[in-house]
């Protein structure tokens, strides 16, 4: 039977996403065109980070000032950003996932929603109760609560308009991903990778609430609108069918029903190829020896057709992973040329330390290199076969169970997290946050148990050795050579997403509490002390004619888990405590947005 053919049988959730009855496409597009507002997370649909504004300028940076601050209320990890949109501001917080509309004039709450959750759903959260933002579109605004909840508000009022269950904590399902809107689509993700839970992302309409589509990362084709015939993956040099069954055969008995692959990064959408782009995450457990093959598909970047949601094509970054090296990372959609020639590109910072180039029309790779020189756990990317060609010394599967893998570079924390990149056309470099950590890695056995932690391994993390002694690099990257321009070292990791403006300004927070501005070249321009670690992504706006600069602060997410939970061994919080220990030097708990902009002439 064709695919074509078994598609009527599974028809209903793909048939609605392809009607001409749906509602036009959103405003936020247009919108985000817009410098002065700054509409979506990314501030646009291609995930680049960038802004026209330029009012501020790598002259006048060192001038920036605080003009005002709020706080959210909630002492964990802040990620994500606000949204700005006209003369409104509308802003997040993790747990208990407050919404909070701020006139822009006068900083007065307009309204404020704080949704009633169960706080069991805490102990369901694996690396802190962060939330990674929110979504606008035609007078709605979107949350995707902690607890799998996704609502829909009035953007004038915050009146619930609806909402829908996306998942199920109970069996260690939860929800920390910004929802995205691409046209007449409102996309989202789950997470749980460590509870084994089965990933997936889903479309809805954001005028009623209603699934329209849902595409899983492993299992049978049909779950995952996964065409064997025509969509592709890179293979042999060449981009070929995944064939019939591409994830079952990839996986031992039942366990893929286990797999992990969460989507609970950050998605882009280029509107000329309808293609939506997005990663998935580490398989589970995170001990490789009870999960044998690829482990399919997992680890991967996905091309879907945003209409029905079926994967045009594929591609594998860490194949049986054996680290938790999480392919969630954002894709960042770029014009440009590559070995000479124009291309579409995709450009992605893995968690595994090689930045990939990817065509994004066809799922061609293109160029993959490490992006910090300390990577080790595989020598290189094979480019005819796109697999990693991994180093036996450091392959936690050959070692074995109960056996500990030392000096692994990078740590499971990646090179680079979800926070994410950004990209200056004006200079034609990406400016990436990244992490200097590596780890010892002793898997072991582990049962499954419905709303359990899945994880079965042990990890300490420490700064890369023989190095500069920090946890951290604030790097320029050229996609095309796949070649580091400079490098910025810093004393912890950059956990903080990164803006580049037209102002010839590039900005970033760092996990102590500094907001900073370097120029182009890297040279610091300005920094200055937020009341907690910056673990938020940085924005900027225009209202009234004047520029401003903002960004959350709140110490938190997986490596200010110590401090957020009050964690104090070492191997705890996945390792990540011992790893940071010194952190509670340097800062302490908070939830603050603090703007910033030039002085009054």
């Amino acid at each position: 039977m064709s695919f074509h053919t078994r598609l009527i049988r599974w028809w209903p959730c793909l048939a609605l996403a392809a009607s001409p009855v749906f509602a036009a496409d959103s405003d936020v597009a247009q919108l985000s065109k817009d410098p002065k507002n700054w509409a979506m997370q990314a501030g646009s649909m291609n995930n680049q980070r960038y802004s026209e504004l330029k009012q501020i300028n790598s002259k006048n940076a060192r001038n920036l000032q605080v003009a005002w601050t709020f706080s959210t209320g909630v002492l964990r990890g802040h990620e994500g950003g606000p949204l700005v949109i006209g003369d409104t501001m509308y802003l997040h917080s993790p747990f208990p996932n407050k919404v909070f509309a701020i006139s822009l004039e006068d900083q007065s709450i307009r309204w404020k929603y704080e949704p009633k959750q169960d706080p069991t759903v805490i102990p369901v959260m694996c690396c802190d109760t962060v939330n990674r933002g929110l979504a606008y579109a035609n007078g709605k605004i979107f949350l995707q609560q902690a607890d799998t909840t996704l609502v829909a508000l009035d953007a004038r009022t915050g009146a619930e308009l609806w909402k829908t269950k996306v998942g199920d904590p109970k069996i260690g399902e939860t929800t920390t991903n910004a929802p995205h809107i691409f046209k007449d689509k409102l996309l989202t993700g789950i997470s749980g990778g460590e509870f084994g839970v089965r990933g997936r992302i889903a479309a809805y309409d954001p005028n009623t609430g209603k699934l329209l589509w849902k595409a899983f990362s492993t299992g049978p084709d049909k779950d995952m609108l996964i065409d064997p015939s025509r969509t592709m993956t890179w293979t042999d040099g060449k981009m070929a069918p995944v064939g019939p069954d591409s994830s079952l055969k990839s996986w031992q008995g039942d366990q893929w029903k286990l797999g992990g692959g969460t989507t609970w990064g950050w998605y882009s959408y280029d509107p000329q190829l309808n293609l939506v782009y997005y990663g998935s995450g580490n398989p589970s457990t995170w001990n490789p020896r009870q999960r044998p093959g690829d482990n399919k598909w997992s680890m991967t970047i996905f091309a879907r057709d945003l209409d029905t949601g079926v994967a045009k094509w594929v591609y594998q970054m860490t194949p049986h992973d054996e680290w938790d090296y999480d392919g969630v990372n954002e894709m960042i959609l770029v014009d440009m040329k590559v070995k000479g020639q124009p291309r579409k590109a995709l450009v992605h910072f893995d968690r595994n330390g090689f930045a990939y180039t990817m065509d994004r029309q066809s799922g061609e790779l293109l160029v993959a290199e490490k992006y910090d020189p300390v990577v080790n756990w595989a020598s290189h990317i094979d480019m005819k076969s796109g697999r990693p060609v991994v180093v036996a010394k450091y392959s936690t599967d050959k070692n074995g169970p109960d056996v500990n893998s030392k000096g692994i570079c990078p740590s499971a924390l990646g090179t680079k997290d979800q926070q994410p990149a950004s990209y200056s056309p004006k200079t034609g470099l990406f400016y990436v946050p990244t992490n200097h950590v590596c780890m010892d890695y002793e898997p072991f056995q582990i049962e499954y148990t419905a709303g359990q932690p899945y994880v079965g391994s042990t990890l300490s993390m420490y700064p890369a050795p023989n190095s500069h002694g920090g946890m951290g690099n604030f790097i320029a990257w050229d996609a095309s050579a796949g070649k580091i321009v400079w490098s910025k070292p810093e004393k912890f990791s950059v956990w903080s997403g990164a803006l580049s403006t037209a102002g010839d300004v590039v900005f970033y927070g760092t996990l102590e509490g500094y907001i900073k501005a370097v120029d182009n070249s890297g040279k610091e321009l300005w920094k200055f002390k937020t009341p907690s670690g910056i673990i938020g992504n940085v924005t900027t706006w225009e209202y009234k004619g004047k520029q401003y600069i903002g960004v959350l602060s709140g110490i938190g997410g997986w490596a200010g888990i110590g401090l957020a939970a009050g964690l104090t061994k070492g191997t705890e919080g996945l390792g990540a405590v011992g790893g940071y220990k010194d952190l509670v030097k340097y800062t302490e708990l908070g939830g603050v947005l603090t703007v910033f902009a030039l002085p009054d002439r």
